[in-house]
């Protein structure tokens, strides 16, 4: 029987960094083909919500239908960190030292690693970014929470910098890149309204123990630092799942 502690389990093995065992599975899925996103949900028993859920994520965003909210503004706490970044066989993953993270509601969220997507998983009125970057939290109960930023074509993006200056060489080894740090308030948009929805994981097992916050203002990056990181991946972006009834709120 599947537990919920399962399934939390399961969710934050996913996000964590890489373990022994994500390395001997991380071909099991893909963004093409075979074992590409339509596939996931057969691959194994563990992944039968990529196919089966009903608040799964990606979603596409329509401003029309959301429900305008007065809804509690999100505090970001983040402090400096050492660079610990990896290629993890689907993306490029930071995982970043204790002590930062968000809080809402009164609720805090350790951060706990981001990663990106090209192009962004969530479109806004069926217009996708070329590229979306996912800040990964968790409360003391285990809950999740993801945050979501998106990126559009434009001046070069300083928060970027150390980060796309030493993505890594080798996959699935963690480099700890000495001297250099990252801040990642200072890749926050100057205004933080958001969208909220309940949701999955993007990627296998899809586990929808997500609380999503999507930033509704895009920052910028270059199209030297976008070409960095298409020298590592092209494409690894989930296709947008359906709502299924699901409300999603939308900040004043």
């Amino acid at each position: 029987m599947i537990t919920r502690m399962t399934v939390v389990s399961l969710a934050l093995a996913a996000l964590l960094p890489l373990s022994a065992q994500a390395q001997h599975t991380r071909h099991e899925w893909t963004y093409t083909g075979a074992t590409g996103p339509a596939k996931w949900g057969g691959i194994k028993s563990d992944y039968v919500t990529c196919k089966t859920g009903h608040q799964q994520s990606p979603i596409d965003i329509r401003t029309r239908a959301t429900t305008k909210a007065d809804l509690d503004p999100i505090t970001f706490e983040y402090q400096p960190s050492p660079l610990k970044i990896i290629d993890n066989g689907h993306t490029v993953q930071v995982n970043h030292a204790p002590g930062s993270g968000m809080s809402i509601g009164g609720v805090r969220h350790e951060l706990l690693q981001f990663h990106f997507h090209t192009p962004s998983e969530e479109l806004i009125n069926g217009k996708s970014y070329p590229l979306g970057l996912h800040l990964v939290h968790k409360n003391a109960d285990n809950k999740l929470a993801v945050v979501a930023l998106l990126f559009k074509l434009g001046k070069e993006n300083p928060a970027l910098t150390n980060i796309f200056n030493n993505l890594p060489k080798k996959a699935e080894v963690e480099q700890a890149v000495e001297g250099v740090t990252i801040d990642m308030m200072g890749i926050l948009p100057p205004t933080q309204g958001y969208y909220n929805f309940p949701g999955s994981l993007t990627t296998p097992p899809c586990s929808e123990e997500a609380n999503w916050f999507v930033l509704k203002t895009p920052v910028d990056i270059s199209k030297a630092q976008l070409a960095q990181f298409h020298k590592l991946y092209k494409h690894n972006a989930r296709p947008v799942q359906h709502l299924n009834g699901r409300v999603v709120k939308e900040s004043k």
